[in-house]
């Protein structure tokens, strides 16, 4: 096949030069439940992740980036959006695909996501991966703008191994049934269930490596959301057989689900190399929420609390973002970012102008230095009753009427010194700033369920 490479070499030797650059393509990588603390560009001190440490050497590691909620379906809202989960009433998780089924689950029409925006501006959009964004008619990804589609469309899925941390073995394509959060659910290509016989992660790998081949003289957005390394733990040999050293077991199969995410992350951006579209292609690497450390098998490195709650734990995220030529290489930005700058960034980099109100801003003018200021002045996070808000360095945490929590995340990266006793001005700034946000936005178009979990040794049943 000739590729945009060659054919860009042998218009050079004859003379020729594109009449205008091409806009560029798009890729995502999302994470399922990723500790902040569980690759090497991040800290990891046994997890190797080459790709993704390559990826951060040639681009911009955000130490400071966030998503818009602590569970899986609100953040992907927000993330295709470019908004507040909120103006949407999609407050909560769904729980079940039974759940999703029942209820009025899912992003409604009336957004528009990032592939839709798209589509104006030439693009071919593909999702492999991980939807949950609605099941019902109307709510699949070929009805929201995406072109191609291979992957499932609820919160969770096995990933088709011979071998889980329990001993027992799998049939390819049926899944364990154990526990029914690892009952293996339908595979998708379009809108038509397949059986699929591949360890899931490779064969997204592979799936989206396809669509860059396929797409690669024309302009494209890849969406490719992970199910790793979010449970079940399951992996292959090939993978565990690498970390026999690990004592911890599940802490071992994080290690290979990691490793296997990393590699076909690699396997995309090789393609993409092999093509000579890596000048062409803008890249954004994180996870949708922070690591459940009660699986006791991944970290949120030095962050207090897990997935779920509005500790740091929760909702800050490894995020790496490279554009060859564009985006200084090797650089690290300290700053403020959220999960809601992917989609403006991208249509920025498209030169797609759209009337929708954004909640997030195209970052690439902060991390050139082009723009001196900050992307966001404060950023808030509303789940049931639970609530928090970041405004410069100062965290408000708020639980119900009675918990209150302040922290200095300049001085206490760990949230573990509260000040709320004794900077009470504080907390009522950052407490009003919360309630005029809150206003603005819907209220959930669902009920939540809840999980009952222990942060600094105190219970609270969260709403998620």
């Amino acid at each position: 096949m000739l590729t945009r490479r060659t054919l860009l070499a042998s218009l050079k030797a004859a003379g020729f030069a594109p009449a205008q650059t091409r806009k560029p393509n798009l890729i995502v990588f999302l994470a399922d439940d990723l500790g902040y603390g569980d690759i090497g560009c991040y800290g990891s001190p046994d997890v190797p992740t080459p790709n993704l440490d390559a990826l951060a050497k040639a681009g911009v590691r955000f130490t400071d980036a966030y998503v818009s909620c602590a569970v899986c379906s609100p953040s992907r809202v927000a993330l295709l959006t470019g908004q507040y989960q909120h103006r949407h009433g999609h407050e909560f998780n769904s729980g079940s695909p039974e759940r999703e089924a029942e209820v009025n689950f899912g992003v409604p029409r009336s957004a528009t996501l990032l592939p839709a925006h798209l589509k104006s501006a030439g693009y071919t959009s593909g999702i492999f991966g991980k939807w949950h964004l609605g099941v019902r008619p109307g709510y699949h990804p070929l009805e929201r703008g995406f072109d191609e589609f291979y992957g499932f469309l609820v919160g969770g899925n096995s990933y088709v191994t011979k071998r889980t941390p329990g001993g027992s073995t799998v049939d390819a394509g049926e899944g364990p049934s154990a526990a029914p959060e690892d009952r293996a659910q339908p595979i998708y290509r379009g809108h038509e269930k397949i059986r699929e016989d591949r360890y899931f992660t490779d064969a997204l790998g592979e799936e989206a490596a396809a669509f860059v081949e396929r797409n690669q003289n024309r302009p494209f957005f890849l969406y490719l959301p992970f199910n790793a390394i979010h449970t079940p733990l399951h992996a292959t040999n090939k993978y565990l057989d690498r970390f026999a050293h690990i004592k911890n077991v599940r802490h071992r199969y994080l290690a290979a689900m990691t490793v296997s995410m990393d590699e076909a992350i690699g396997r995309v951006l090789k393609k993409v190399k092999d093509a000579g579209l890596e000048r062409d292609t803008m890249v954004v690497f994180l996870s949708d929420n922070g690591c459940p450390t009660i699986t006791g098998a991944g970290s949120n490195g030095p962050l207090n609390g897990q997935k779920v709650t509005y500790y740091e734990g929760g909702i800050r995220v490894p995020m790496i973002m490279r554009w060859e030529g564009r985006l200084p290489a090797g650089s690290v930005y300290r700053n403020p970012v959220v999960s809601r700058d992917v989609a403006p960034t991208f249509l920025a980099a498209a030169g797609v102008r759209v009337q929708t109100q954004f909640d997030g801003v195209d970052l690439a003018p902060f991390v050139t230095g082009a723009n001196k200021g900050i992307p966001h002045d404060a950023l808030f996070w509303r789940g049931g009753k639970a609530r928090a808000v970041r405004k410069g360095s100062w965290k408000l945490i708020e639980f119900g009427e009675s918990y209150t929590r302040l922290y200095d995340l300049s001085k206490d990266l760990g949230e573990k010194n509260d000040l709320a006793a004794k900077l009470p001005d504080k907390v009522r700034e950052l407490r009003a700033a919360w309630q005029a946000w809150s206003a603005q936005m819907k209220p959930a178009a669902w009920p939540p369920r809840y999980r009952e979990l222990v942060v600094n040794g105190e219970k609270l049943t969260w709403e998620l």
